[in-house]
């Protein structure tokens, strides 16, 4: 089983530029709708607390581009927890075109979040939903030295 949560998308002719490659802007929304179907597929209960108190505000994204994707592109866009804290979430994110089987690293990113409660003009930190925690889990990559065979 991967150590990634993986959504697949099909670039379209509106997520490209003028030269016709995809315009930067879409990989940051591809990281939110990753997060976003993560959410809906395993922490539902996270959406649930959402809609009462809960906020997940973004801090900071960012994304180094390898290689350019056109129109017509197969993705898999690809989120690993990079560090959980007692208040925040970072994710990385891999995008990976899909071409006749072969997978080139066309990007990668990071989305880092806090957790915050409260109404809008007192918001306060508060911990990372034990949901979100377990949910989470199975998406945390191995220490090099859990994946060596030893020796």
């Amino acid at each position: 089983m991967p150590d990634y949560y993986e959504i697949r998308h099909t670039v379209g002719f509106e997520e490209t530029n003028l030269v016709g490659n995809v315009y930067y802007v879409n990989y940051l929304r591809w990281q939110g709708r990753c997060r976003e179907m993560f959410l809906k597929e395993q922490a539902p209960e996270v959406l649930a607390d959402v809609r009462e108190d809960l906020k997940l505000f973004t801090l900071k994204v960012d994304c180094e581009f390898f290689a350019e994707i056109t129109a017509f592109d197969e993705l898999s866009i690809r989120m690993r927890l990079s560090e959980l804290t007692q208040t925040q979430v970072e994710f990385s994110f891999d995008y990976v075109r899909i071409d006749d089987g072969a997978e080139h690293l066309v990007a990668r990113g990071r989305q880092r979040i806090a957790c915050m409660r409260g109404p809008n003009a007192n918001t306060v930190p508060t911990r990372v939903p034990e949901a979100l925690r377990a949910a989470l889990a199975r998406y945390t990559p191995k220490p090099l030295a859990a994946q060596s065979s030893g020796g």
